[in-house]
This record gives C-alpha cells, sequence and structure tokens, in this order.
C-alpha cells in the first residue's frame, strides 16, 4: 500500500506537537518556581528547541524508518529528562511551601490532674477548682481558659498561684483539681529539685492550642554606594539581594512535632550580607542570665524564652546585641538527625579528643569527624565533657552548621537530594518568604563564588540565681559584657559591608 505525502509527515507532526507541549509546560513551570533568573531559563528554552527541532528533522519522514525510529528514541529520552527534572522542581517547591513563609505559632496549654483522679476530660472535670499561674505565661493561660469555656460551656473556678513549685504543689496536695499550664513548664519542673518526678505523677486530660502571629521587621536595603546613576536595576530580586538579614537559629530541646512552646537548647544569630558573601555566626550559651522581653527586667535563662514563643526569643536577643532580627529558622531534634542522616552524614572539625557523657557510646576525635545524624546530635549536645561547659557546646553547635553548609554546597548534595527535601517538612520550619529564598539562590546562580562563614561565642561566668521562669535557684551564666559588645560590633561590621577574617573573631 501506498502512502501518501500526508500520511508520512502526520507521525512526525503529532510527535513534534507533543514534545512542544511538553517543553511549553517544563518551561512555565521554571517560571512558575522562581528559582532560575530569566537568562537561564530562556537559555533552557532555548536548547529545548534546538532538541525539538533535531527530532523533527529525524521524524518528519515516516518512511524513512531508522531515522525516524532514532528521532522517537531520542523524544523519548527528552521526556523522560524532563519528567525527572519536573518532578525534582515540584519536589523542591511543595517543600518549600511547607517549611517557608511560617507566620504562626502554636503554644500548647494543657489541662492536667493527679495520676489516679477519674476525670478523663475536660467535661469530666466540671465544678473542679482549676490551678493557674498569677502572673507567668498569663495571656496564653487566658486565652486557653476563654476557649475551655466556650467548649464547655461555663467558666472554671480558678486559684491563683505565684510559682510553678506552688502550683504543683497545690494540685499534688489536693488544694486543687486540676491545672492549666503551658506544656513546656513541664520541661522546667523536671529540671528542679524534688519536682524531677513530677510529670509522671500527672496526666493531660485536655489541650488548648493558642496561636500567636510572628511579626518581624523586614531587613531594610543596604546603601553600599552613592551612585547618582538613573538605570540602576530596581527589581524585586535586586532589592532582596541588596539587603542584609539577621536569621535567629533555633534547636528545640524536644523530640515530639514541631511546636514553639519548648526549650531552645540552641540560640545562633546569623548575619547573613549577600553582597559581600558573609555570614557570621553568633552563639549564645542556652543559660544566659538576661531579662526576656517579657519579664518586666527580672533576668531569666535564655532557653526559658522558648517556653513564651519563638518571638520571645527573638525580641529577648534584640533587646541583648541591640539588632533587629528579621527571620528565624527552627528544628527540632527529631528533624535535625533527620536532616543530617538524608545528607549522608556530614564533616565536623573538633577542637578536642573527647568522649561524650551527655550521651554515652560517642567518641570524638580532635579535627575532621564524619557522622551520621545520632553523632552529629550528641557532638552539639555535650558540655560535661569541656572545662568550658555551654561556651564549648556553642562552638561545636556552629561547627555542625558549617558541616551542613559545607555538604549542600557540594555535589554530593545531588545524590541525597530527595532524601533532604523529605526529612524537612514537619521537623524544620521558617518565616523566611519563599521569594526571598528563590531571590538568593537566582542571585548565587548569577553571581557564583563561594561564601566566608564566620562565627563567635559571647561568654559569661557561672552562677547560681534564681530565674524568673523558675522558683528556686539554678545555674545561670552572667553575661561577659565585653563578649558581648565585641558580638554586636562583628554583626555591625557585617551589616556594613566589611570583609572580616578568622582573626577579627578569635577569642581574646
Amino acid at each position: 500500500m501506498r502512502i501518501t505525502k500526508k500520511q508520512d509527515r502526520l507521525p512526525g507532526i503529532i510527535l513534534t506537537i507533543l514534545l512542544f507541549v511538553a517543553e511549553i509546560a517544563f518551561t512555565v513551570l521554571l517560571l512558575y518556581t522562581n528559582l532560575l533568573s530569566a537568562k537561564y531559563v530562556a537559555i533552557v528554552f532555548a536548547v529545548q528547541l534546538v532538541l525539538l527541532l533535531v527530532v523533527y528533522l529525524l521524524v518528519r519522514k515516516f518512511r524513512k524508518q531508522i531515522r525516524f525510529w532514532i528521532g522517537v528514541i531520542l523524544m523519548i529520552v527528552i521526556l523522560a529528562i524532563l519528567g525527572i527534572a519536573g518532578f525534582y522542581i515540584y519536589k523542591t517547591v511543595s517543600t518549600l511551601d511547607d517549611i517557608t513563609g511560617v507566620n504562626k505559632e502554636i503554644t500548647e496549654i494543657n489541662v492536667y490532674v493527679k495520676q489516679d483522679d477519674a476525670a478523663q476530660t475536660l467535661l469530666d472535670a466540671s465544678g473542679y477548682s482549676f490551678g493557674i499561674l498569677s502572673d507567668l505565661d498569663r495571656n496564653n493561660t487566658d486565652t486557653a481558659l476563654q476557649q475551655m469555656s466556650y467548649e464547655t460551656g461555663s467558666e472554671a473556678a480558678l486559684k491563683e498561684y505565684n510559682s510553678l513549685t506552688e502550683l504543683a504543689d497545690g494540685l499534688l496536695k489536693g488544694d486543687c483539681q486540676a491545672i492549666v499550664l503551658n506544656r513546656a513548664y513541664l520541661d522546667v519542673l523536671d529540671q528542679m529539685d524534688n519536682y524531677s518526678t513530677f510529670s509522671s505523677q500527672i496526666r493531660q486530660i485536655a489541650s488548648e492550642q493558642v496561636e500567636t502571629l510572628i511579626e518581624r521587621n523586614t531587613p531594610a536595603p543596604v546603601n553600599t554606594t552613592t551612585t547618582t546613576d538613573t538605570t540602576v536595576n530596581t527589581s524585586k530580586d535586586v532589592a532582596v539581594t541588596d539587603q542584609v538579614y539577621t536569621i535567629y537559629i533555633s534547636g528545640i530541646d524536644t523530640r515530639g512535632a514541631m511546636t514553639s512552646s519548648s526549650l531552645s537548647d540552641v540560640n545562633i544569630i546569623l548575619t547573613v550580607n549577600p553582597q559581600t558573601k558573609q555570614v557570621l555566626m553568633i552563639s549564645t550559651p542556652r543559660d544566659y542570665y538576661v531579662p526576656l522581653s517579657i519579664s518586666n527586667g527580672v533576668p531569666d535563662k535564655l532557653t526559658h524564652a522558648g517556653i513564651y514563643g519563638v518571638n520571645v526569643c527573638m525580641d529577648t536577643l534584640d533587646m541583648l546585641y541591640d539588632i533587629d532580627i528579621n527571620y528565624y529558622f527552627r528544628l527540632n531534634f527529631a528533624g535535625f538527625i533527620k536532616i543530617i542522616d538524608a545528607l549522608g552524614g556530614i564533616t565536623i572539625d573538633s577542637d578536642y579528643d573527647f568522649t561524650s557523657k551527655n550521651v554515652e557510646g560517642f567518641h570524638f576525635n580532635k579535627g575532621s569527624n564524619q557522622v551520621n545524624g545520632e553523632q552529629a546530635l550528641a557532638f552539639c549536645r555535650e558540655r560535661y565533657s569541656f572545662a568550658e561547659g555551654d561556651r564549648q557546646r556553642g562552638r561545636n553547635q556552629m561547627a555542625v552548621i558549617q558541616g551542613v553548609l559545607n555538604k549542600i554546597t557540594s555535589p554530593d548534595l545531588l545524590k541525597n537530594y530527595l532524601s533532604l527535601l523529605n526529612s524537612l517538612s514537619g521537623c524544620f520550619e521558617t518565616n523566611v518568604p519563599y521569594d526571598v529564598i528563590t531571590s538568593l539562590v537566582k542571585q548565587q546562580l548569577d553571581d557564583g563564588g563561594s561564601w566566608q562563614v564566620l562565627s563567635y561565642s559571647a561568654d559569661g561566668t557561672g552562677d547560681s540565681q534564681k530565674p524568673y521562669s523558675m522558683s528556686q535557684k539554678a545555674y545561670v551564666m552572667v553575661p561577659d559584657q565585653t563578649t558581648v559588645d565585641k558580638a554586636k560590633t562583628l554583626m555591625q561590621k557585617v551589616r556594613e559591608g566589611f570583609v572580616l577574617s578568622e582573626a577579627d573573631v578569635a577569642a581574646q
């Protein structure tokens, strides 16, 4: 049977149109994600058009079977590449959508009774006397009480207590039948003398989720030139990369689900200058004895700021260093382990040869160590092996961050990319907007070059004091104002565009 000219060309036309549609869809996806600048999208599209032309020339005549099937195979390969690349791009954008732009936090306020109490629900406790703290965390408590009243249709009978220990004693001794308490306070009670078993003596019968908006100031543009050129690019991407960012990194002391109401075990401030490609890490010890933003000048351990939410953590550090923190990254310990393992482990540089005492079974050599997630967490949390205790722990935490940065900026990341994305959801969150991240990614792709990462730790002197959130004396670290002032100076220099050296951040 003789093939007509139309029949000879129709299969090739159909295949070419299908490939063209797939390439257009892929290009639209690239534009939608905003991960690549226009010039790179144009290059990708141009390459696709060239491949489209090659395929068309191969498949345009069905009668030339060898050329036609070579074209079909090439088309299948191109479609497979576009499909795989599209999946990776979609997964990246989906993950970023999940973890970025988080502008709300949840504080968990629970109702507790004694273990042997008959009440199983909030309604079972109607008629009970509810103990609450008279001053501590009162805003969250009052909001939770309002929510409880709405659910039960009646207001609870309240009995106020001046301190955590008085509240705990009131429940255990029967002075009240239930207590309404921020879940994070249980961690504080567990660390107090004579109350380490309190958590095992009580039982939760209800939980109220109190939602708070996280509001931070947008970074101000940095004026590093005095040009009068009226053709300066004022696009959104340029505006983003002309800003210097102050970012708070919080490591939450829990292996459970992400929550704002947890002790903050890691407190690191990043000052990021995209123009000079500098990142300065400032570590502040968890036991630093400083006034919280809500404590009316009464000092507390910095870690306790996490009880009241990430806003209080950032506001407290703003007060300490006279800065304006713009964004935060928050990670819990379960997420930390998953991310390190998803990366295939990292290399950390240890200042000492030591065997961990906080978590037994881990040894680290002075110098480079290849570690997995559990090992990295033990390295981050260790303090008992060092004469400098918390100070060295802060340095180790920054060493781990450096190890992560080294890994994610190396080609090795590609081998574990999907595993890394899967590990982020549910264990990591930030209020950095999606468009800020994409603008910084585009700048790095356009400009290239490596980043300089430097670190410095604030220091202090150990003491025994009664913190704002506790009812008895505990170990605290009284700030060494000289180191606080140096940290302020270093952050200011990075913001102003000075290029620091290792000698500039060396302890004196």
